[in-house]
């Protein structure tokens, strides 16, 4: 299999890499970041421009690429520069609606996106396990159309979204694959509350709580016989997408890290000599290459059409990068000493994301347990 870029990946990658050094410093990051939009609006439009939403994007709905490959290619480049703009969101909800079913708010929805819209997947539930069927929040139909009572949990960028995607049940247990359902609901829905707050890492999340929300019957995109593989998917999607962001994050650790090997000196030489700190500096070096084999074969998965071997291969980057990006980011404040923590030097913000990173979608934990779960029922398939 090739798992080179194409052309056009190489040249999205080259835009956005020269972009986001020349426009985009950490200063400027920290100004969106603490901002009440909590992006910077400039810098969203000029991504958008660029090409970044629309590679996220199958062509079957107008986008330029959707596969695995395309997604890495993005969120590298989002890591590398620490990027807080909301490309997450219109992944994963840009991923779902084109496998939606057809209704008069899909088209309109995925053209929103495409020009830079943004929005939200509300999924996760607070005190529920990290699981795409794990979904208390309810639908009911009435004779306007649907209510939607629940509570979803930091639902990232979802304080500044024009909408936002949400799961609900229209039956079954609390963890059934049936009856579940994915909804539109506007910003202007009435009977949302939504607390906005940000993150330790500096990115933008809220907490909306859904008491009697109205909806008008098409508000309902993808139906009871969808719902739960088009969530996986959309999930799937997104979890690359960490797993891509927290591999370009170890990439820039790790070159600060050498870098200040390098030149650092002590007893009249850099440390970066001294063989103790060789032997460390190459057990990163072995952590981000380590990396970059599970995130390209979680990519990989993500094309080949098999729902189970793409989860299973997904869940085993996520372990990588949750367990690697936590101990690049510990080693390589050890080896900076002090001035590692300090809010000035880029690498503390890295540190932050790497960890944060592991929590989102599910931690190293849930998903070594989710890859032992789908390895076992792999083999029982044969």
């Amino acid at each position: 299999m090739d798992f080179s870029l194409t052309d056009d990946q190489r040249m999205l990658a080259d835009s956005l890499q020269r972009y986001l050094a020349q426009r985009y410093p950490l200063a400027r990051r920290h100004a969106a970041s603490a901002s009440p939009l909590g992006y910077d609006a400039q810098v969203w439009r000029d991504l958008v421009e660029l090409g970044a939403v629309a590679a996220l994007l199958p062509p079957e709905v107008d986008g330029l690429g959707g596969g695995g490959f395309d997604i890495m290619t993005v969120f590298e480049c989002v890591g590398r520069a620490l990027v807080v703009e909301p490309l997450l969101g219109s992944l994963v909800v840009g991923q779902m609606l084109a496998h939606a079913d057809a209704s008069a708010l899909r088209d309109p929805l995925l053209v929103d996106i495409a020009q830079g819209a943004v929005v939200a997947l509300a999924h996760h539930e607070p005190d529920g396990p990290v699981e795409p069927t794990a979904i208390a929040t309810t639908a009911q139909r009435d004779a306007g159309g649907w209510v939607l009572d629940g509570h979803k949990a930091v639902v990232p960028h979802g304080g500044q979204a024009s909408g936002w995607l949400v799961s609900a049940r229209l039956g079954g247990g609390a963890r059934d694959a049936e009856g579940l359902a994915l909804f539109w609901v506007p910003r202007s829905a009435p009977g949302v509350t939504v607390r906005a707050y940000r993150r330790v890492d500096g990115g933008a999340a809220a907490d909306l709580v859904l008491s009697a929300v109205p909806l008008p019957i098409d508000a309902r995109v993808v139906g009871p016989a969808h719902a739960a593989p088009v969530l996986a998917h959309g999930l799937a999607c997104g979890t690359l997408a960490l797993c891509a962001e927290g591999l370009g994050a170890m990439e820039a650790a790790f070159a600060m890290t050498r870098e200040y090997l390098q030149t650092r000196r002590q007893f009249g030489r850099p440390i970066g000599s001294f063989q103790a700190l060789q032997h460390r500096a190459v057990d990163l070096w072995m952590a981000v290459q380590q990396a970059r084999s599970a995130v390209i074969n979680a990519a990989a998965a993500l094309d080949d059409g098999d729902a189970l071997e793409r989860d299973r291969r997904i869940a085993a980057a996520k372990v990588t990068i949750g367990r690697s990006g936590i101990q690049l980011a510990e080693e390589s404040i050890q080896l900076h000493g002090g001035m590692g923590m300090t809010w000035e030097l880029p690498l503390a913000h890295y540190a932050k994301r790497l960890v944060m990173i592991d929590h989102e979608y599910g931690d190293e934990d849930h998903h070594l347990a989710r890859f032992m779960a789908l390895s076992r029922e792999r083999e029982a398939r044969g």
